[in-house]
């Protein structure tokens, strides 16, 4: 597929990677696409960058890899180039210049409330699925774990989360589809979860894992 990830930041620049990795076209949409000029030189594979309106226009599939704070703007101007296409959500909500409670980090959302459901607002004719959002970047791309991971995703179309199903498994994990759009507000809490042995720890190397009763 071709692949657009609007991001510069680390988690955009491994998803990219990884997307390359396992055969896909990707572009790179940011603010300033200059900034993403070494990445492009030494990235293998069928790679290049341009404007966050340039990928969203190029790609099949988008991948959001921006800071929460800023993913409602960027959504709400490229909602025409995103009409009809999947867009894997990896964003969370979290409160800038804000302080963990306790290694709690703090959301700007409310209760019952997530900012993909915001997300689908801004541009309701793309097909969302939240994805990548409950995990750190160093274990998005074929993690090396004792067993497979489980990724939670929801979003509203049947078929973009099948898409992403594929996409997980390449990737090296199981997808676990937890509903419609609603669902997002406690699969992004899952970020303030995985986050606190992290900030209480310095233990940034693990993952969730969904087990089933044995037959």
């Amino acid at each position: 597929m071709k692949v657009a990830i609007l991001g510069s930041g680390v988690v955009g620049e491994t998803l990219a990677n990884g997307f390359l990795l396992h055969g896909h076209a990707v572009m790179r949409g940011s603010r300033e696409p200059d900034k993403l000029a070494a990445w492009k030189q030494g990235a293998k594979g069928d790679a290049s960058t341009g404007t966050f309106e340039d990928a969203a226009q190029w790609c099949e599939l988008a991948v959001l890899c921006l800071r929460g704070s800023a993913a409602e703007t960027v959504v709400d101007a490229l909602g025409a180039a995103l009409a009809g296409k999947v867009v894997l959500d990896t964003t969370n909500p979290i409160a800038e210049g804000t302080t963990p409670k306790n290694g709690v980090i703090q959301y700007f959302t409310q209760q019952n409330e997530s900012l993909m459901e915001r997300l689908q607002k801004a541009a309701p004719k793309a097909r969302f699925v939240k994805c990548w959002s409950s995990v750190g970047s160093v274990l998005m791309v074929n993690p090396k774990l004792p067993a497979t991971p489980t990724m939670f995703i929801c979003g509203n179309d049947a078929g973009a989360k099948a898409t992403t199903t594929e996409i997980l498994t390449q990737f090296g994990w199981e997808a676990l589809d937890c509903g419609a759009v609603e669902s997002a507000g406690p699969i992004e809490a899952l970020c303030q979860l995985w986050c606190i042995p992290g900030m209480i720890r310095n233990d940034w190397t693990h993952a969730f894992k969904m087990l089933w009763p044995a037959p």
